[in-house]
């Protein structure tokens, strides 16, 4: 099976302009492509992952991988998916984010001299003339078939700014330059961004001639990507301060029974030849797939030590052990009490188990909150500092479980 054939079968393949030589590249390791990344926080989340993974299997291919960070439009911000403008974000903000996000991609693509780049489209976009832009680009787009885009018709019920109307302009630029400047002749990116991708092809293929190569290929389920990187509790982050190791595993391991193979054939490295004995599984053995999608993803992105903490700390959990020593904990200081006391709200929001009083308030009135095995039933409830001598064990829901300690 070549690598493309391979692509396809894990289901990453949506649309393609040029399938035969979009295969006949990557296969041959000719392709030197881009994906891009929104500066938009200063962690990627797990709706990154099938980006991630692509460009990993790629350059373990021979492929040369341009990680493209926004810098430059992410201070107009990409209106596809969104009922409502993106907040604008200051250069410092965005450097700082990318540099988060260099360091993140480390786990996964290998950088350096003839392997992947990181760059930002701020090092081109903001140096750009407004009237040059205009004269250069401008005349190569019909604003009738910019308004056809599917991530424009979302925002026109609600209002889209001419500043957003741009982005479209702006990422087609990102390929023309890079087409030019780095040798890209691919681009990827998911299905939300295919007029974005559609029109970068095009601009190079009117600037340059009918000859010049470059191919755009989508991702498959990218909303839905992006759709896994959120839970009751916001994103599910790769950075182990935002996300701990153990709630990572956690996340994974509780995906629905119908979703768990699909994710492990789009986003682990096991042979398919394993996953199709997989797909016979069912009932319990989807449990043990669960583990195995949980533990591959966590040993990818935070190291083998902390996927095996993870997994030990789930089964003791399950078994009854009650409080692990790998179970996630969370410190308390003098700080976070007032008059010695501190109320359960602000216990769940200051553990990652609420990501506001607000929602920690409807996980206590719907029943799904306990300490150390007593249900709570008042979300007014205030705690003594007393109450940390001993271990309180936090239960969240059936299967979420948090130590809190003071320090």
């Amino acid at each position: 099976m070549t690598l493309y054939e391979e692509l396809k079968a894990r289901g990453l393949i949506a649309q393609v302009t040029n399938e035969p030589e979009i295969s006949e590249m990557i296969n041959n390791g000719k392709a030197t492509f881009y994906i891009g990344f929104d500066p938009t926080a200063d962690s990627l989340h797990v709706g990154h992952f099938m980006a991630l993974c692509l460009m990993k299997r790629l350059q373990m291919a021979g492929n040369r991988p341009i990680a493209l960070i926004g810098g430059g439009t992410g201070m107009i911000g990409d209106p596809s998916g969104r009922t409502d403008m993106r907040s604008m974000m200051t250069v410092e903000t965005i450097q700082h984010n990318c540099d988060c996000f260099k360091k993140q991609m480390e786990r996964f693509i290998e950088f350096g001299e003839g392997k992947a780049m990181m760059l930002n489209n701020a090092d081109w976009l903001m140096k750009l003339n407004y009237i040059e832009l205009l004269r250069e680009v401008g005349a190569c787009f019909s604003v009738n078939n910019m308004l056809r885009a599917e991530c424009y018709k979302q925002r026109m019920e609600k209002g889209l700014s001419f500043l957003e109307f741009n982005y479209m302009i702006m990422q087609s630029y990102d390929f023309y330059y890079l087409f030019q400047n780095y040798g890209c002749n691919m681009q990827f990116g998911g299905n939300d961004q295919w007029s974005n991708m559609l029109g970068g092809t095009e601009l190079i293929r009117r600037k340059l001639g009918k000859d010049a190569h470059a191919m755009t290929i989508t991702l498959l389920l990218n909303s839905e990507g992006k759709k896994m990187g959120k839970t009751a509790a916001g994103a599910v982050w790769l950075d182990p301060n935002k996300t701990s190791p153990y709630d990572f595993f956690q996340y994974w391991r509780n995906v629905d029974d119908a979703d768990v193979l699909k994710c492990i054939r789009m986003l682990t490295f096991l042979p398919l030849e394993q996953i199709e004995e997989m797909d016979k599984w069912e009932g319990a053995q989807l449990n043990k797939a669960k583990e195995i999608l949980a533990y591959e993803l966590t040993e990818l992105v935070h190291g083998k030590e902390e996927a095996d903490k993870a997994m030990a700390a789930a089964k003791d959990i399950f078994m009854g052990a009650g409080a692990s020593e790998n179970m996630p904990t969370t410190t308390l200081s003098d700080e976070d009490f007032t008059d010695g006391q501190i109320g359960v709200l602000t216990l769940l929001v200051k553990c990652g188990l609420a990501a506001s009083n607000g929602e920690a308030r409807k996980l206590v009135q719907g029943g799904g909150v306990s300490l150390n095995g007593e249900k709570v039933a008042d979300f007014k409830q205030m705690l003594d500092k007393d109450f940390f001598k001993e271990e309180c064990i936090i239960k969240k829901g059936k299967k979420t479980f948090h130590k809190a300690v003071i320090g």
